[in-house]
């Protein structure tokens, strides 16, 4: 079926996983390794027939522009780097004149070697690898089946792609370990790690009814720790570090959604399974959210389907009203929906769990955030927004300082106090 189906979006995202929740390691919060169920007797192994349908069905379900090639897990590279230099051959084979293809790779990064990395490089692969922080924080629940940390095996990997020049972003995940060390978290992957695209995903793992587990982050707790990166972020790293929520808030301020949790629908954005079988969304790979195998019918009219059509827009249909009346609906638009499983202050149903943290940030980051949205309408660089906020810094701490009493705490945070700090020498110093 051509691209043109009826229904169909002019362009979708695809999350293909060759293994299927099969992993080398053993992270304990991690959700995927509870889809092995679907599969009993499974090898977790895509074939080659899954994988040139696959390969060509996408580019026929896209015109000439850009499709983006997504590899995930579980663990991707346990299929062997042969897999991936077929999927190459195949998309080379299949992609018509004008077709861009963009490649991408979720990786744990344990099993990267220079063979691996000068196959990432030769194609332009993104490459997103997993890391929870310093050695301690990622070791405490992203283990391998032994239950021994991972951190050193993962920084091997990433000297792997540096090594290669492979281009790549940090997915992290924010869970009861790392939630209260966010500073620590966030300058140990742009001071250390030289990582310069961010993501901080939230952990939230669903027990009974609406409880979740103890490694799940509180939702406060996850607004909290969002706002204290964003402040080191907008006063010295704007422009030059790129996190995924600060884009995605900033395009919400100018009508733009580029991740799909924020978009007021959703259902561009679905998962294949290593035998080929297509879901609605990697959320949502579970029996109800089917849609079909590609082998018997073509991934455009799935797509395209009434079912997953109705699967988009019920996330903006079944919103509550506190949702839908809320100040920064325009920014996060409920939330994906699989995390709306508590009640509203008023006891309705169908609150996202982390709407508390998200409220936090959202309200937070409004006034700066319609400060970039104005720069960049007048087509200048948000990063300007790093020159008032040293303006109001400096203005604000002459205020500190002038209302310091001498045997008072420095208002600059060193812990002495003033007569000993910048009262010493008079609070004009501090300039």
């Amino acid at each position: 079926m051509s691209h043109d189906s009826p229904g169909a979006p002019q362009a979708f995202h695809l999350l293909a996983k060759p293994t299927g929740a099969v992993c080398n390691l053993d992270c304990k919060y991690c959700f995927f390794l509870s889809k092995e169920r679907l599969y009993p007797n499974s090898t977790f192994r895509m074939s080659d027939e899954v994988l040139e349908r696959y390969v060509q069905q996408l580019l026929e379900s896209h015109g000439d522009t850009e499709v983006d090639i997504a590899w995930q897990g579980g663990e991707p590279t346990l299929m062997g780097l042969e897999f991936f230099e077929r999927s190459v051959e195949y998309v080379e084979k299949y992609r018509r004149p004008g077709q861009r293809v963009r490649y991408s790779l979720q990786t744990n990064g344990t099993r990267l070697d220079d063979a691996w990395g000068a196959f990432l490089e030769k194609h332009g692969f993104l490459v997103g690898l997993s890391v929870d922080g310093p050695r301690e924080l990622h070791d405490a629940y992203r283990v391998n089946k032994g239950g021994a940390g991972t951190f050193e095996q993962v920084m091997q990997g990433l000297a792997v792609l540096q090594r290669h020049g492979v281009a790549f972003n940090i997915l992290c995940t924010v869970h009861a370990a790392n939630a209260e060390h966010p500073l620590e978290v966030y300058r140990f992957f742009r001071d250390e790690l030289g990582a310069r695209h961010l993501q901080f995903i939230p952990i939230v793992e669903r027990e009974a009814g609406n409880r979740v587990t103890e490694r799940s982050v509180g939702a406060e707790q996850y607004g909290r720790f969002l706002i204290a990166i964003f402040e080191e972020w907008v006063r010295r790293d704007v422009g030059e570090v790129f996190v995924q929520m600060f884009d995605a808030a900033l395009g919400a301020h100018v009508g733009q959604y580029s991740l799909c949790i924020f978009s007021p629908t959703c259902g561009d954005a679905l998962a294949l399974e290593h035998n080929g079988d297509l879901y609605s969304c990697d959320h949502y790979v579970e029996p109800d959210h089917l849609l079909g195998n590609i082998r018997d019918t073509s991934m455009a009219r799935m797509v395209a389907s009434e079912k997953q059509r109705k699967f988009g827009r019920d996330k903006q249909d079944t919103l509550p009203r506190y949702c839908r009346e809320c100040p920064v609906r325009f920014a996060c638009n409920g939330g994906c929906p699989r995390e709306r499983f508590i009640s509203t202050p008023g006891g309705e149903p169908g609150l996202n769990y982390l709407c508390a943290g998200y409220k936090l940030f959202f309200t937070h980051a409004d006034r700066p955030m319609r400060i970039m949205a104005g720069l960049l309408q007048r087509d200048r660089a948000p990063s300007e927004i790093r020159q008032l906020y040293a303006r109001e810094d400096a203005e604000h701490r002459q205020r500190a300082f002038a209302r310091a009493g001498r045997n008072d705490g420095c208002p600059c945070g060193s812990g002495r106090k003033f007569k000993r700090c910048h009262g010493a020498h008079g609070a004009a110093s501090a300039r």
